[in-house]
């Protein structure tokens, strides 16, 4: 904003005459500069101290210019505003715990929209958990928060498998985990899906717990825990074929690697992480070569790239209008993402790896609950609640 400011005062002293240039010289100082803050807040009386500039520099076209500087000015100040941030949510232990809202989180994500019900600052929700596809999530986000998510503000950690689709559309696709991860996969325009159980359903024997059990090859009617791990050691290191001599290990991918998570129960759940130590540690004690894997999920650095991509993508969709009318693209990079999480190994080292833009805020209300800043991986900014982290954040932005 500075720079076009002063790139135009000099333009116009430029163009000015001699005796112009010493009433100038001999004119008071300027006001002393603001900070960044001030200069949004106080948007209107530096719009003012711009139009007597231009009433003083050319007295006789005050009142051709002051309207289209004005209009100008304020849309300047305007996109230097809403393109500065956005904001990155995790969900369970900041907004939920369990199915219940936490922290203020309600109010906290409201102060994001306008009266209107339009977006005021582009947000989304960046998590590890998963299982539904985005559309189910974002439903169930709405409900939550009492405002409109859209799918593409949900961000889950199965949500990369999307690029694989191409690579893996027409092969067997083996969906493992909670929820309803074949739904998930096939979704994502995977063709040929099918979940562990229905995969475990077509081998007689292979689950030492099936005399326990009622399977279909259709629907799974008993859905109680089965030996995930022997089941999938034995596709891992057979070739995908159950029964047959070691084979090459079909590609794995796990949708997220966090040890532990915040969830309803009061103590810490383990996580996708724990999973995979539990697997790899069998497999390599059985298998001749160790386990090959690829974790997405935070804190993976492409997560937020990703991240910071999606939230470019929301503030063109709800900026589009603005900026044909104010002739700005609205695409100036961001100054600053910010990352509201609980689990400092997850959350906050995910961002401290991303690097600038991107901010760290740790709150309490999760998976960590230290009075001080975590020793490991220490975030930007700790506080107790969501709300609190919004609080900061509208006011760190000079945002109403």
């Amino acid at each position: 904003m500075e720079k076009i400011t002063q790139a135009f005062s000099s333009c116009l002293l430029n163009s000015t005459n001699d005796h112009l240039n010493k009433r100038l010289r001999e004119a008071p100082p300027p006001p002393k500069r603001t900070n960044f803050c001030t200069r949004r807040k106080g948007g209107k009386e530096k719009e003012m101290r711009f139009q007597r500039s231009l009433a003083f520099v050319f007295p006789r076209t005050r009142n051709r210019f002051q309207s289209q500087a004005s209009r100008y000015f304020s849309s300047l100040l305007e996109s230097e505003q809403r393109s500065s941030f956005g904001i990155a949510f995790d969900i369970d232990g900041v907004i939920l715990r369990g199915r219940d809202p936490i922290g203020g989180s309600p109010q906290a994500v409201r102060r994001l929209y306008e009266d209107s019900g339009n977006l005021n600052v582009p947000f989304l929700f960046l998590t590890n958990g998963g299982g539904v596809p985005e559309s189910k999530r974002a439903n169930e986000l709405s409900e939550h928060l009492g405002v409109k998510i859209m799918p593409s503000q949900v961000l889950q950690g199965h949500s990369p498998f999307k690029s694989l689709s191409k690579r893996y559309e027409n092969q067997l696709i083996i969906a493992a985990g909670k929820g309803e991860p074949a739904v998930v996969m096939s979704e994502y325009g995977f063709k040929k899906v099918v979940s562990i159980d229905e995969y475990a359903s077509l081998f007689e024997n292979i689950d030492p717990l099936s005399e326990y059990k009622k399977w279909t090859t259709n629907q799974v009617l008993d859905r109680s825990v089965h030996p995930m791990n022997t089941v999938l050691c034995d596709v891992l290191r057979c070739g995908g074929l159950p029964g047959q001599e070691n084979g090459h290990q079909p590609p794995l991918y796990f949708a997220s690697d966090d040890l532990e998570y915040q969830a309803a129960f009061p103590s810490n759940r383990l996580g996708m992480g724990a999973f995979r130590i539990a697997l790899e540690s069998v497999f390599n004690s059985v298998h001749h070569n160790p386990l090959e894997h690829v974790s997405f999920g935070k804190p993976n650095p492409i997560v937020f790239k990703n991240a910071e991509a999606m939230l470019r993508q929301l503030q063109l969709s709800y900026y589009s209008n603005n900026s044909k009318e104010s002739g700005d693209s609205g695409l100036q990079s961001f100054k600053t993402l910010y990352m509201i999480g609980d689990n400092p190994s997850v959350d906050i080292k995910g961002a401290r790896q991303a690097g600038h833009p991107w901010f760290s805020i740790l709150t309490r209300t999760g998976v960590f609950r230290g009075k001080h800043n975590h020793a490991e991986f220490p975030a930007d900014m700790v506080v107790d609640t969501v709300e609190e982290a919004v609080d900061y954040i509208l006011e760190r932005e000079c945002v109403s």
